[in-house]
């Protein structure tokens, strides 16, 4: 059983608005983020005493300490792999509050993905060094697999055959967070739903991705206060329990590429394996879990995570998903402040806000009595995921 189960608490959020064209710095978003969460919490920024956010950023720890005025920071980490690093910025703050290296952790994601470098453009080597980098995208660069549309296709086309799905069942997923999009007036979807039909229409992406299911470029910002439950009770903020956390690398892994594993392997194993120690660590099951927060880059990783994390058995995850489990009124509400398809794509850090949100009773699309929240991270990457719950 992990030590951090319990142990820490998210006691405050914060973002910018989500936009196309931010007008302002990334470092600028991470601070705005940054003092919005720790207004959140009540929390005097100075107090801060550590740091968590991803590799890919482009705000350094000490120029976010700098801007907030931190006294002095005990603690910081990156995290790596880019959107599988989003639950694993939360769990290196509550190993960190657990532990005692640190008692006020912020975690932050900030990027101009839309204004500034695009993450939908095609991958160059340029500027690589000839490394292991260079060498794991030598194999498949050269073969047109540029995108992240075009090898998350890869694995979109083996699990139609896998699992007899169809692209209509990845529209479903789209249209469902979509509609929760719609009502809420963060998203940049605000007030525009889609039918399955225009799903189906709309252009080739890479095939069988239509454009709509592929997720959005955003710009903005998203940060936590991650603290103990003791130091929590004396906060503003409502704190919510981190249940438990963990981070996962599967068997043959690779970053968005894994093409090798044989047939017979499950679709993501990293995410199955992070699912067994959630539910060993807290004592949960897929019965306890009110609402689910997947990571929905792309639709087909929707249907594969369903299934890794047992509230459906390989290759069913069409059939839960046509019954209305996973959409407004469902059983498993899935992404109801729109997803990264409708709300933003901050890399899942706002995904982590509306599993607080859930838990707090404050989200636009409430659902009844949540008492526990599934997050989860990055998939085609190492990855990771959490549970939220109720203190």
């Amino acid at each position: 059983m992990s030590n951090i189960s319990d142990k820490a608490v998210i006691a405050g959020i914060g973002a910018t608005e989500f936009s196309k064209a931010s007008g302002r710095s990334e470092l600028q978003l991470a601070l705005e983020a940054s003092l919005a969460a720790c207004t959140d919490a009540g929390v005097d920024p100075r107090t801060i005493d550590g740091m968590v956010t991803y590799s890919m950023d482009t705000s350094p720890t000490i120029d976010v300490a700098r801007g907030l005025g931190c006294d002095n920071i005990d603690f910081f980490s990156l995290v790596d792999y880019g959107g599988g690093a989003a639950a694993g910025t939360i769990a290196h703050a509550a190993m960190a509050v657990a532990s005692g290296m640190a008692t006020t952790v912020l975690c932050y994601r900030a990027f101009n993905e839309r204004s500034g470098a695009r993450f939908g453009q095609a991958m160059s080597t340029e500027g690589f060094a000839p490394d292991a980098r260079a060498t794991h995208f030598s194999w498949y660069l050269p073969s047109g697999l540029m995108t992240p549309a075009s090898w998350v296709a890869m694995f979109a086309q083996r699990y139609l055959h896998l699992s007899a799905a169809t692209s209509e069942d990845f529209g479903r997923v789209a249209v469902g967070v979509r509609d929760f999009a719609a009502t809420n007036p963060k998203a940049w979807f605000y007030g525009r739903p889609i039918t399955l039909e225009e799903h189906q229409a709309s252009r080739w992406i890479a095939e069988p991705l239509h454009l709509l299911d592929c997720c959005q470029e955003s710009d903005g910002g998203q940060a936590f206060i991650v603290t103990t439950p003791e130091r929590a009770k004396d906060l503003a903020g409502e704190a919510v329990t981190i249940r438990s956390a963990a981070q996962g690398s599967g068997y043959d892994q690779h970053a968005m590429t894994s093409y090798y594993r044989k047939d017979g392997d499950r679709a993501l194993p990293e995410m199955g394996d992070i699912a067994r120690r959630l539910w060993a660590d807290t004592g949960l099951t897929t019965s306890d879990i009110d609402t689910a927060v997947l990571y929905d880059h792309f639709t087909p990783f929707v249907l594969a995570q369903l299934e890794e994390f047992g509230f459906c058995e390989p290759g069913e995850a069409k059939d839960f998903i046509r019954d209305g489990h996973t959409v407004r009124g469902g059983s498993l509400p899935v992404n109801t402040h729109g997803g990264q398809l409708g709300e933003a794509y901050i890399h899942g850090m706002n995904g982590i806000a509306e599993g607080v949100r859930q838990i707090r009773g404050t989200a636009v699309n409430q659902v009844d009595n949540a008492r526990n929240v599934l997050v989860t991270a990055g998939t085609g990457v190492p990855t990771s995921a959490l549970i939220l719950g109720v203190g």
